[in-house]
């Protein structure tokens, strides 16, 4: 029988900027962060459905963060982003973010489980809440980021 080890290991988080607030991307799901670049648009899609880029020869939808969690949209900046996350379920998306800031590293211990608060629509897209120095930064759950219908959309 295989001995079972307990131990904490540290999740790294690419910390990203949407507005005031800080945001965190388990890592081991990016794929790629790019400069803004065309986006094709498709008809007849949700809203927050911005369009698809081709990178290297592949077609990916692009997905506005801000938009798929109820935020106000905003001109792009030099700061903004591309995030292309890949996911087994859906392959790979790309996520327009404000800004990408740094990668930290969070323990279980650091993270506070979040209890989904219905009339906030932010909480869905939030798996956790992680304190990295002084500052609380929200771990997206990019399964519920990606499936989910925005409020607006339902």
């Amino acid at each position: 029988m295989d001995e079972v080890k307990i131990y904490s290991e540290a999740v790294q988080y690419i910390k990203i900027e949407m507005g005031t607030e800080m945001f965190g991307i388990d890592i081991s799901y990016v794929d790629n962060i790019v400069r803004p670049q065309h986006v094709t648009r498709v008809p007849n899609v949700a809203s927050y459905i911005k369009g698809v880029i081709n990178i290297r020869g592949e077609i990916i939808p692009i997905m506005s963060l801000r938009l798929k969690m109820g935020l106000e949209e905003i001109e792009e900046s030099k700061s903004t982003r591309f995030i292309i996350i890949k996911m087994e379920k859906y392959g790979k998306i790309g996520l327009i973010v404000d800004a990408v800031k740094e990668v930290v590293a969070l323990e279980d211990n650091q993270i506070e489980r979040v209890k989904v608060d219905t009339s906030e629509e932010i909480a869905h897209f939030v798996s956790g809440v992680g304190k990295v120095d002084g500052v609380l930064v929200s771990l997206l759950d990019l399964d519920m980021v990606v499936m989910e219908k925005s409020a607006k959309e339902e």
